[in-house]
């Protein structure tokens, strides 16, 4: 008798391959991106993950500039409504606090994110939440416009700020440099050096945010 043991099994006896969709493509990123990092979220990694060519993924995604893009939109997801209650600068400030908090967790999809353009529908919810909330407020609508990408923008480089943080030798080489500035030569870092380096980064972040909010509802967009 002929020992089948090793034949490798009939193509027909093999279970199906679950069909490829988007969002089946997009939760096979995140979950690469949350087990192994961002930079390992390419084409040629998720085809292996779903056991298929890359060019089969083309189909759903053009490049991987559009999958981080998709993965960012996946996780926005995560940043819930406004906060009932409270006044409308204090929810505004809280989505955004939210937003930043979401890419906190995930370092190199925050520096992704300075440059990836999300266009899904957790984004535009976002977007949608951040207008309704100026609009609540009597921002101009050209104002509130502009105003939300700046808002976002803002928030997005300061978590990528985070993301690259400088080691403890750096921000000692800075003390230092701060603490024996003459001031002579540079009266104003003298004056406040110790208010350069002050605050925590939730606090510095909230105060950004309420800063610029303040700037938008009084500065007119110009022609």
């Amino acid at each position: 008798m002929t020992d089948r043991t090793d034949t490798p099994p009939s193509r027909r006896e093999r279970p199906a391959k679950p069909a490829l969709t988007r969002d089946g493509i997009v939760t096979a990123a995140v979950a690469i991106m949350r087990a192994e990092g961002l930079t390992k979220v390419t084409m040629r990694r998720l085809a292996r993950e779903l056991d298929t060519g890359p060019a089969s993924l083309y189909v759903y995604v053009r490049n991987t500039a559009e999958l981080h893009a998709a993965v960012l939109d996946e996780l926005l997801g995560t940043v819930g409504p406004a906060p009932a209650g409270d006044t409308w600068r204090e929810r505004l400030e809280r989505v955004l606090t939210a937003y930043t908090a979401t890419l906190f967790e995930h370092p190199s999809l925050a520096r992704s994110a300075l440059t990836a353009r999300p266009s899904g529908p957790h984004y535009l919810k976002l977007i949608e939440a951040l207008l309704a909330l100026l609009d609540e407020g009597g921002v101009p609508p050209a104002q509130a416009a502009w105003g939300v990408d700046l808002l976002l923008q803002h928030a997005t480089a300061t978590a990528a700020e985070h993301s690259q943080e400088a080691s403890e030798e750096e921000w000692d080489a800075l003390r230092r440099a701060l603490h024996g500035i003459s001031d002579r030569t540079h009266p104003h870092i003298a004056a406040l050096g110790s208010e350069l380096l002050s605050g925590a980064p939730e606090a510095r972040l909230s105060w950004g945010l309420r800063a610029l909010i303040a700037g938008i509802e009084r500065t007119a967009v110009s022609d």
